[in-house]
């Protein structure tokens, strides 16, 4: 299992490579995709099943709370059993779940079959970073991330326009169906081209899994009971468990040799000031593409067809605005650059929610692309800034090198 590492340690040879490219891809496009064509299609789901906007709502949440609780989990154990065996394993059940999915013929069926669906796509996001690091040569590594990003921006693009094509042709439930046979294939190449890695030997901490998925599982449901009126005492116990289990996991990971969570991150200032504007960032785009379906069918009375095509526009300017903002932050400063993306972002949201009564959809689309490309511009400069911030506030230490071309800043281990 081991005999790709010690052959292979620099990335894997052609046409293996290629092929393990593909798989990755193939992968990422079906996560990514299937976050976006959920959004477009929730108006006409929840019209098929009867079921009010605030409860079809948990179509798109359950899979996005089953990616949050498990993403963490599932990267810590890839690092011990194998990132391979975690990418086809979340690969396996999210082919079998999107079955599912395209079989429910109820709300409740379609909501735990999303969920399902969310922890596979967890098991194949949570590695794809690390399955790069070990496909493409150390030289090659910043292109591998730069495809990576692309095959983000462009799956993200077409989702949209994939929802209204299905749309136009069929009913919802095919779209949850075309991943079956895409699955099957990717299952197929990776079984047979992802690289092998060696396992790590620390135990897998399930004490942090849990107190992880306890504070993100708790801490969503809580914002989810605020926002449909829940009891407040209901609200308050479920924001006392998070706070609880988030303090408790804090507390857990400061004393780790290999913490889940590397909390101790947090204490560099532009590092924790750019996670944190990359979270309100990622929840204002969410929240729009959540919203914007309903807020384009009930105010302005477009088609999901037309939505789909609509909400494109957005980002299709990230993919656009993205490799830009990496051309100029190279010239210029990052926060100078990311500030300027937060405030095109904000005027973007803002035009959203103030378009005139009887919007044409060239209203729709300005806005949206105006938006996508604020997010774009913020994305590129505050990622790098985050790569590079724990790098910049670590000493200078000794190198150690791994081979005649691949060299480390960390004695103790190879930079992969």
């Amino acid at each position: 299992m081991s005999s790709a590492i010690i052959e292979h340690p620099d990335g894997l040879p052609q046409p293996q490579r290629n092929w393990a490219i593909l798989t990755i891809a193939l992968g990422l496009v079906m996560a990514v995709v299937d976050g976006s064509i959920a959004n477009v299609a929730l108006p006409t789901i929840a019209r098929d099943l009867n079921a009010s906007p605030a409860f079809s709502i948990w179509i798109v949440n359950g899979y996005q709370l089953a990616i949050t609780i498990s993403l963490l989990p599932l990267a810590s154990l890839g690092e011990i059993i194998g990132y391979r065996r975690v990418y086809l394993a979340g690969l396996l059940l999210f082919t079998l779940a999107s079955l599912f999915c395209a079989l429910s013929h109820t709300l409740p069926l379609l909501t735990i079959a999303r969920i399902l669906q969310g922890f596979g796509a967890a098991g194949i996001l949570s590695v794809n970073s690390a399955l790069v690091r070990f496909t493409y040569p150390h030289s090659q590594l910043g292109r591998g991330i730069g495809v990576n990003a692309l095959v983000v921006a462009i799956s993200a693009a077409v989702g949209p326009t994939i929802a209204s094509f299905v749309l136009a042709i069929g009913t919802w439930p095919y779209l949850f169906a075309i991943n079956v046979p895409l699955g099957i294939v990717t299952l197929a190449l990776g079984w047979r081209f992802l690289p092998h890695t060696r396992p790590a030997v620390h135990a897998f901490d399930w004490q942090s899994a849990a107190m992880s998925a306890i504070a993100f599982g708790f801490g969503i449901s809580a914002i989810d009971s605020a926002g449909h009126g829940e009891a407040l005492y209901v609200c308050a116990l479920e924001f006392a468990v998070a706070a609880v289990a988030s303090h408790l996991l804090y507390r857990r990971q400061q004393h780790l040799p290999s913490p889940l969570l590397p909390v101790d991150l947090l204490r560099i200032p532009i590092f924790a000031l750019s996670i944190g504007t990359s979270i309100a960032s990622f929840c204002g785009q969410m929240l729009a593409f959540v919203a914007m379906p309903f807020y384009l069918e009930n105010h302005f009375g477009y088609s999901a067809v037309q939505i789909g095509l609509l909400i494109t526009p957005w980002p299709i300017a990230v993919a656009f605005a993205a490799p830009i903002a990496g051309w100029l932050v190279e010239r210029y400063p990052a926060g100078l650059l990311g500030g300027i993306g937060l405030l095109l972002f904000a005027l973007g949201l803002g035009t959203l929610a103030f378009m005139p009564a009887h919007a044409a959809p060239i209203d729709v689309v300005w806005r949206m692309a105006l938006a996508g490309a604020g997010f774009g511009l913020f994305q590129t400069p505050n990622n790098r800034t985050m790569i590079a911030a724990p790098r910049a506030s670590v000493p200078a230490a000794p190198a150690a090198c791994w081979g005649p071309r691949v060299c480390s800043d960390r004695p103790s281990a190879p930079p992969w």
